[in-house]
């Protein structure tokens, strides 16, 4: 069961913003009931232009937000981020979620200082379709957790590690190296990830429609819908649909205007 824990927020300080209008002579016509990322967005992007007072647009936020993104202008988006903690995910989500580097920061659990004889494993539900599949399954990973213990209580009885590296710490992370290389992508993991609203946005784009991976359509199905309790602005084009199995799909809508 995928479990997501937003831990970390950006935060607009807006005394201190109008304190710097004030400053100028400039006023700033606020929208009500703004999430204070979506507030954020817009205090920089009017900051380019200085688009106060008699030069302010008439958009409100959620206008004025749109427009950013209609018109390709997201790196104001870049100004507020997250920082997630998701549980419940196998290896191989992760391997494909550490390839956006962009605007993304990560820390993973890490298998060379976790004992991980008593690891789990995320088994995708198309194995639940096949007895057989899910006999198959079962067994190798019963196998997998067998010998990763066999291994490191091999290592440690061997004495060869102490041949190698003299430092009691550094012997352990040898082993546990060592025994890690029997465990498959299916291995549970804990993640943390920090990622501005640009990266996000994208992340979402293009890897919450990817019909054939269920893992990366419901991790970005329950990233949307904690962000969009965050900040219903920034991401209100993305909804969520079911597929024929019940499973979610992200998907991109127009905003509001």
């Amino acid at each position: 069961m995928v479990e997501i824990y937003v831990i970390g927020r950006s935060h607009f300080d807006a005394n201190a913003f109008l304190r710097f209008l004030e400053r100028r002579d400039e006023k700033w016509r606020r929208s009500d009931n703004v999430s204070s990322a979506d507030e954020l967005v817009e205090a920089a992007g009017r900051v380019c232009y200085m688009s106060f007072g008699p030069r302010q647009s008439p958009r409100d936020n959620a206008d004025y937000i749109a427009h950013l993104i209609e018109m390709g202008h997201e790196s104001v988006l870049e100004h507020v981020s997250w920082t997630f903690l998701l549980a419940g995910v196998s290896r191989a989500f992760t391997h494909q979620l550490v390839r956006h580097r962009v605007g993304v920061a990560f820390s993973q659990l890490s298998q060379q200082y976790h004992d991980e004889s008593g690891a789990t494993f995320v088994r995708p539900s198309l194995i639940d379709s096949s007895p057989h599949a899910l006999s198959a399954w079962n067994r190798a990973l019963t196998a997998a957790r067998r010998a990763y213990e066999d291994i490191s209580r091999a290592l440690e009885t061997s004495g060869q590690a102490d041949t190698l590296v003299s430092d009691k710490r550094e012997r352990q992370r040898a082993i546990r190296s060592a025994a890690r290389s029997i465990l498959p992508n299916a291995t549970e993991t804990v993640i943390v990830m920090t990622a501005n609203a640009r990266a996000l946005r994208y992340f979402l784009t293009v890897r919450g429609g990817i019909v054939g991976d269920e893992e990366m359509r419901q991790v970005s199905a329950e990233l949307v819908r904690r962000l969009q309790a965050e900040t219903p602005i920034l991401f209100g084009d993305f909804k969520i649909d079911e597929l024929p199995d019940g499973s979610p799909i992200v998907r991109r809508t127009e905003l509001l205007k």
